[in-house]
């Protein structure tokens, strides 16, 4: 824990804001990593509504450096920046946000973590079936990532939201080369997407603490070699995750797609390379206890 008497007018701060944050394991990652290069900057977490005053104020304080934007604000905030990337513009989502100079840059690193995640896992989805189960921020950000960094064969979008699951895969169609089939999420659909899927990215809240007893798909569905993807990290192992290794398939846990974001976010905080293994044993201490 950083001594507040080291904390002074020349000190760089940072943020998650969403609603609820209580959960996030943000602070706790980068002030050990500012610690670690002893850093002058602190992170926080603060709960937030109204999107457009919070980067306001931000926009007011010269030594607010950046902030994590998560649930729900990751469409709203792409609103209230000055600049952004045509690739995140196209995806209609940011979860970062630098101020830099009085101007306000939101960009992406959900979907760039989610590739390098899948990579370094060797599950790399080129040439391959990805199945997408939700349409939301997150969902948009990692499909469009995949879509145009990856080759893989086709996207299958499912979402109980037809308004999310037809915008997603109207922007996919027109935004990229990939073939896209979205259906809406129910147990027909759900079967016959999972029979064909090679990789499936669940991109919901389904099975996060504290409701950690719920899986959107039923076990059986679930084939050896398979690759699940959950991007929920608490906790550590979800239920969707642990039954999909039960059943033979390949998993990967949200806790290596949140590492790689955040050290994403860091280098952008600070402009320095992120002490990665510093912050992923902070991430596995929280979430073993």
């Amino acid at each position: 824990m950083r001594d507040l008497r080291d904390i002074t007018t020349s000190t760089q701060f940072c943020a998650v804001i969403g609603n609820p944050v209580g959960h996030s394991l943000s602070p706790a990652i980068h002030n050990a990593a500012f610690m670690h290069l002893n850093l002058d900057f602190v992170y926080l977490a603060c709960p937030v509504e109204d999107v457009r005053s919070a980067l306001a104020g931000m926009r007011a304080i010269q030594t607010f450096r950046g902030l994590s934007v998560t649930i729900p604000h990751k469409m709203e905030a792409l609103k209230h920046v000055d600049e952004v990337a045509e690739v995140d513009r196209s995806i209609g989502a940011i979860n970062t946000i630098i101020h830099v100079k009085d101007r306000l840059i939101g960009l992406g690193t959900d979907g760039p973590a989610a590739l390098k995640a899948l990579v370094d896992r060797d599950a790399a989805p080129d040439g391959r079936n990805v199945l997408f189960l939700g349409a939301g921020g997150a969902a948009r950000a990692i499909a469009f990532t995949l879509a145009r960094q990856a080759k893989p064969n086709r996207i299958e979008l499912l979402d109980i939201n037809e308004t999310l699951l037809r915008g997603l895969q109207r922007d996919l169609q027109s935004g990229t080369h990939v073939p896209i089939h979205a259906e809406r999420l129910n147990d027909k659909s759900l079967i016959a997407a999972m029979s064909v899927a090679d990789v499936v990215v669940h991109c919901t809240s389904v099975g996060m603490h504290p409701k950690e007893d719920a899986s959107l798909v039923p076990p059986a569905l679930f084939r050896p070699g398979q690759v699940i993807f959950d991007i929920v990290y608490t906790p550590l192992e979800t239920k969707l995750l642990r039954e999909a290794r039960m059943r033979g398939a390949r998993v990967i846990p949200g806790v290596e797609m949140f590492v790689n974001q955040a050290a994403l976010q860091f280098r952008h905080f600070t402009g320095m390379d992120a002490p990665v293994e510093v912050m992923r044993q902070v991430v596995l201490s929280h979430l073993r206890s």
